[in-house]
């Protein structure tokens, strides 16, 4: 699909990675884009709309949906990646936490925002994932965790939803220089480069972008021997 005449609609709009994808949205000509944050006072892109959207809270989902009603790409943004293993203490309430927002958010505002892009004849939905979903480390498993069910359910909904048009298309990259990763000592893509990459794949209509260096190193080695999955990223 196209971003030009497109209304869109960001997750976690306010900052980082969701900040910059608002930015580009309106630079390829979108005739609407809607920012949506747990405050929206936090937006303060012009040319946006603010929405307060916390993609845990089912009602503020549902009003989202109701107001964004001429919305053709969901742009699914909105996570939250914080350090620790398996093994660490709070780890399984620390998992419950990151798959609440980073799975089954995600999945709350397809659900609702599936019927929009139909009745808007098919539309998108772009879902930010990551390398984390094929390898893990020590600092970044019970995200990893969570970014491995987002792919799943990002290759479900792929399929599920084909039949009325929409197009799905997964994002995957490795460690961007936003908030996220400020403690992290290793080389960064810009949010402004990956968003560009990701954009581009959207209107070529491809369903799997791998937005850098790193993270096509990566896939390729999923089906290397050993598999590169068996151990922990060197950076």
């Amino acid at each position: 699909m196209k971003l030009h005449n497109a209304s869109v609609l960001i997750t976690g709009a306010n900052r980082g990675i969701g900040l910059a994808f608002a930015r580009e949205a309106l630079a390829r000509g979108a005739r609407k884009v809607y920012a949506g944050a747990r405050d929206p006072a936090s937006v303060t892109l012009p040319g946006v709309e603010p929405i307060a959207l916390d993609v845990n809270n089912p009602e503020q989902v549902a009003a989202a949906a109701r107001h964004c009603g001429d919305v053709t790409l969901v742009v699914n943004n909105a996570g939250i990646a914080n350090f620790g293993g398996f093994l660490a203490e709070g780890s399984i309430e620390s998992l419950r936490t990151h798959m609440e927002t980073n799975v089954i958010g995600l999945l709350r505002v397809s659900q609702a925002f599936a019927p929009v892009l139909a009745a808007q004849g098919g539309g998108a939905l772009l879902n930010v994932l990551s390398i984390a979903s094929w390898i893990s480390s020590p600092t970044l498993s019970v995200y990893g965790a969570s970014k491995s069910a987002a792919w799943a359910v990002t290759n479900g909904l792929r399929i599920e939803l084909r039949g009325q048009g929409t197009q799905v298309l997964g994002l995957h990259m490795g460690f961007v220089d936003t908030d996220l990763t400020r403690g992290i000592d290793l080389p960064k893509a810009t949010p402004e480069d990956i968003v560009r990459r990701a954009f581009d794949a959207l209107e070529a209509g491809a369903e799997e972008v791998l937005a850098d260096d790193f993270t096509q190193q990566v896939k390729r080695g999923l089906s290397a021997e050993p598999a590169v999955y068996l151990s922990a990223p060197r950076g």
